[in-house]
């Protein structure tokens, strides 16, 4: 485990954790739950004391931890009640921090709680398909039920429209996602994601590859890799794209196959 006394910021596009940080309430319980070391570069580099982060999948907490250690108010939301009040749990601990974190129970296609363009930087780690299911079903609405990959990208897509809509203009949203397979073959789930981020308004600044570590299900899958003809996929891609400013010109983010 790393501790903030070895906590380094990141300066490049490839980001390696082996080390997930242990600090203050942070723990790998939530299954999926990704390292606190993510939402703090994420934090630090994209929001200034006091701005309001919100993690419309706020899962086990992660990001709102950073956010109250950080000094920024910190809003949480989840489809899964029990997820709000584990987060809930994780927050209850003492740090300087002057503003409110809240937690909801809510639905990303729906964030009718929060104003528009009213938060500074979105950081989020959405479910990847139904590879880890967060209920058992009875939960309508939740993504990590989804098997369907067209059905998942566009009830994600409805969650999107809801993240531009909050965001401040010329603010940031951050989301880990990664891909899988299907009969054996690659599925590229993280670029139909980032293109309905696009399709919904939302400019690219930078695609982070995010190196995997210590998965549970690597060693099983180790001995298959021979045997079905493929590589193990690890890694995850860390999408940060920027809400524009009503008055920018967009057309140098066009892209044309034109010489």
């Amino acid at each position: 485990m790393e501790n903030l006394n070895s906590y380094k910021e990141e300066i490049t596009t490839v980001w390696s954790f082996p080390q997930r940080g242990d600090w203050m309430t942070h723990n790998a319980k939530y299954r999926g739950n990704f390292a606190p070391q993510i939402a703090r570069n994420l934090i630090l580099r994209y929001s200034n004391e006091g701005d309001t982060v919100l993690d419309p999948m706020v899962g086990g907490g992660t990001t709102l931890i950073e956010t109250k250690l950080l000094n920024r108010k910190g809003i949480g939301i989840d489809i899964n009640p029990e997820a709000v009040s584990i987060t809930k749990k994780n927050l209850q601990f003492e740090c300087d921090c002057e503003y409110e974190q809240t937690v909801h129970t809510g639905d990303i296609r729906n964030l009718d709680i929060i104003d528009s363009e009213s938060v500074d930087l979105i950081v989020t780690h959405p479910p990847y398909l139904n590879i880890i299911k967060y209920s058992d079903g009875k939960i309508e609405g939740d993504l990590s039920n989804i098997s369907g990959i067209k059905k998942f990208c566009s009830e994600l897509g409805k969650g999107i429209a809801e993240f531009y809509r909050v965001l401040k203009e010329d603010s940031y949203c951050a989301v880990l996602i990664g891909d899988t397979r299907r009969s054996k073959h690659y599925v590229p789930l993280a670029f139909y994601v980032m293109q309905s981020f696009l399709e919904n308004g939302f400019i690219l600044k930078e695609d982070i590859i995010k190196i995997q570590h210590n998965c549970t299900s690597t060693p099983y899958w180790e001995k298959k890799v021979k045997e079905h003809k493929f590589y193990l996929i690890m890694h995850e891609h860390l999408f940060v794209f920027r809400k524009p400013r009503s008055d920018e010109d967009l057309s140098r983010f066009k892209y044309s196959m034109s010489i």
